[in-house]
């Protein structure tokens, strides 16, 4: 009788998003988890990404201004080019969307970019789909391409405008704030506090003050910076109706009335909403969810507790941390530490052979860097005020593009730590 030779199926490790914490995730697999596991060639990495470009989402409010702020293949990196260095049967990249996660059979349905369907079992999974932002201007709310073109949108009625309403003081709100600020304005002299009849006139409409992660008086020094390029800032007032509907949303280029809590409007050319974002896990059933809609994660382990055995989650569609990208880079080590540990026990190991969990603790001093145009910015780190050069060094010369190539490449990821 002849042996039945035919391989068994892959173990597919599915990772649900491809920015910052899917393609950390996946690297460190590749490097450090899947190596170290028996029959090594069982197991498939596989990313699941509406974009098959990740990019530098710090960067979109500079970035949105024009091509020339930054080199675009830079900022835009192919998935699929970096992970090539990783033997061919180990890697797999489908440029999709998860549209419903079954965990109790452990599959996974996904509309591929060409509007067809697929399915996939999963051996384990991790969900790092991330959040969408209010603006299609600032995040990869699509993929690449949807992205470029309302920025394209926006540039060519930036031209023209003659007033700009921002909703949110927010770190993301106050920098396009600045950006666009000094773009168009220009930054008042050294013994002016404030830019006198800016040519385009820019407001910032905030609930409460701006920057509320940071101290009172960083706030304010922030506010300072803002009005020496032309931008106002309004505190504790709320935008309770916007005509016509879907300006800033679905229409970038839409000249916008807005109606605040106190009767009063403002007419804006260009209106963008930069308050929050929402975490993209509209294909996760509510029991797996917390009430703001994160997916409830265990905050030590980093496990979805209530999905069954072997489901994860990181990044800003999870609820062990607040967002941040500095928290999800130091989550990596710790999720995947606990998913090798997982894998090994699946495998047949014993439990005392793989050790005890590795725990993740939220650092929770404050830290927070805000650029305020190309060479100012306010922050902290660490639980310690920065002065505006370094937040400039550090991250307003180019919001964090000095440092995503290596992780992009997964360079940052080469040792185990």
């Amino acid at each position: 009788m002849s042996q039945d030779t035919t391989p068994a199926p892959q173990k597919k490790i599915v990772i649900l998003g491809g920015s910052y914490g899917g393609v950390s995730t996946a690297h460190y697999i590749l490097k450090h988890v899947v190596p170290n596991l028996p029959e090594k060639a069982s197991y498939q990495v596989i990313i699941v990404s509406a974009s098959s470009q990740a990019m530098c989402r710090p960067a979109c409010p500079r970035a949105l201004i024009s091509d020339d702020m930054f080199q675009q293949e830079k900022l835009f990196v192919s998935i699929p080019k970096v992970f090539e260095q990783y033997p061919r049967d180990s890697f797999h990249f489908i440029h999709g969307t998860a549209t419903e996660l079954d965990h109790t059979n452990q599959a996974i349905s996904i509309t591929l970019s060409d509007r067809s369907t697929e399915n996939i079992d999963f051996f384990a999974l991790i969900i790092a789909t991330g959040a969408s932002t209010h603006s299609p201007l600032l995040g990869l709310n699509g993929d690449d391409e949807f992205l470029r073109t309302n920025w394209i949108a926006f540039r060519k009625a930036l031209s023209t405008a003659k007033s700009i309403v921002i909703a949110g003081g927010g770190p993301t709100g106050i920098e396009t704030a600045g950006e666009l600020g000094e773009f168009i304005n220009g930054r008042a002299g050294w013994f002016s506090s404030k830019l006198e009849n800016p040519k385009v006139p820019i407001t910032v409409v905030s609930t409460s003050k701006i920057l509320p992660d940071l101290r009172p008086a960083i706030a304010q020094k922030a506010e300072e910076y803002l009005a020496k390029v032309g931008v106002t800032v309004m505190k504790n007032a709320r935008i309770m109706a916007i005509e016509p509907q879907g300006a800033g949303t679905d229409s970038v280029a839409t000249k916008a009335t807005l109606t605040l809590e106190n009767g009063n409007t403002l007419d804006a050319d260009l209106y963008i909403p930069a308050t929050g974002t929402r975490p993209n896990t509209g294909f996760i059933h509510e029991a797996l969810l917390t009430a703001d809609g994160r997916v409830d994660t265990n905050a030590s382990t980093l496990r979805v507790d209530k999905a069954g055995p072997r489901v994860y989650a990181v990044g800003d569609a999870a609820s062990y941390a607040r967002p941040a990208v500095h928290l999800i880079l130091s989550a990596i080590p710790v999720l995947c530490a606990n998913i090798k540990r997982d894998l090994l026990l699946a495998a047949g190991k014993d439990e005392s052979s793989v050790g005890e969990d590795r725990v993740f603790k939220e650092d929770t001093r404050e830290t927070q860097m805000v650029p305020i145009g190309k060479s100012k910015g306010v922050g902290a780190a660490m639980g310690y005020q920065l002065p505006s050069f370094l937040v400039w060094l550090i991250k307003g010369r180019d919001y964090w593009l000095w440092t995503t190539g290596g992780l992009w490449s997964g360079k940052q990821w080469a040792k185990e730590s």
